[in-house]
């Protein structure tokens, strides 16, 4: 099969033929149909995550058909339409596991980082970390609920029960999120790049009740805010635009440096939480809520061979929505 391989970080994947993957227990191999491109891959891409595996194929925003099933492999048939996200294992008996938070699972295998992804015509997962994908949107539409949605959605319940909700980052989760968030009943505010008025005006269509960039204050208090730009200076931005006992959530795998900041502005009950990673109630979850809501992405498609030129598309901040790999 052909694949996008990553030889050492920081450098272009390499379009190249690879072995074939073979299902052992518990497995299956999936005929990819669509895979987003995230921002997490740009921080595999570009080293910016520990211990990189040598030659991986990275995505783990995967659509696909089972094609081969190994034995003991649960709940699905050859044909069957699933979703495979980053969660690729986890160990089920550290104490995280058995708490019910195999998020934070200290032996997690994850996909397109430690194990191989979805830039590529076949992948294999364990079953038991694969989702039923429902009919009805497009494999490509499909894509980003794996990572942008779940992660997205997760976000979203540490939030709590904001009505007032900052958005720092209008990408591929903060679009999907948003329908959500306005089919709850919440009003969003979306910070972008200064400038940006291309990314403040989609944010308009989803619903935002105001747009502006990252540089200015918040219209009006606000009860929570979500951060998804891999920015730490948002930080202290996104708490000055907070009220009392509001929440900050940092949504992303990796963000830079948070810059020192005053105690004042985190006084009064203000808290600031990281996202880590799903777990498979959260997937089910999100893709119960995404069909009733309807959520539908907005996708820029690209061929598997012209992954790069995705990934420098999602760097460089052109794109609207998400980008997704085709393999169709």
């Amino acid at each position: 099969m052909h694949a996008m391989v990553l030889r050492s970080p920081r450098t272009a994947l390499e379009y190249a033929r690879v072995p074939d993957p073979h299902p052992g227990p518990g497995q299956v191999v999936v005929r990819v149909r669509a895979c987003g491109v995230c921002r997490t891959d740009l921080h595999v891409v570009d080293g910016e995550l520990p211990d990189l595996r040598p030659d991986i194929i990275p995505g783990h925003e995967i659509i696909g058909e089972v094609a081969e099933i190994g034995r003991d492999a649960a709940d699905f048939r050859i044909g069957d339409r699933v979703g495979i996200p980053w969660l690729a294992s986890t160990c089920g008996r550290c104490r995280h596991c058995r708490a019910g938070r195999e998020n934070l699972c200290d032996s997690a295998r994850f996909t397109g980082y430690t194990v191989d992804g979805g830039y590529a015509q076949y992948v294999l997962a364990d079953s038991r970390y694969c989702f039923a994908m429902p009919a009805g949107p497009s494999d490509v539409e499909l894509a980003p609920w794996l990572c942008a949605g779940l992660i997205g959605y997760r976000a979203l319940g540490m939030a709590g029960d904001a009505l007032h909700l900052g958005i720092y980052g209008f990408g591929a989760a903060a679009h999907l999120i948003a329908q959500v968030a306005r089919h709850q009943g919440r009003q969003i505010y979306a910070f972008t790049r200064p400038g940006d008025a291309t990314a403040q005006q989609f944010a308009r269509e989803l619903g935002a009740v105001w747009a502006g960039g990252s540089d200015e204050p918040a219209p009006c208090p606000l009860d929570a805010a979500l951060i998804f730009a891999p920015v730490g200076a948002l930080v202290p931005k996104a708490l000055a635009d907070v009220d009392k006992g509001g929440t900050v959530v940092c949504a992303g795998i990796h963000m830079s440096d948070i810059p020192q900041f005053p105690y004042a502005i985190l006084w009064h009950e203000r808290r600031i939480c990281s996202v880590a990673n799903l777990t498979r109630r959260d997937g089910l979850a999100f893709i119960e809520v995404a069909q009733q809501v309807p959520v539908r992405a907005a996708v820029t498609p690209y061929a598997l061979a012209d992954a790069n030129a995705a990934l420098s598309a999602l760097r460089d901040g052109t794109l609207s929505g998400a980008a997704v790999l085709t393999m169709t």
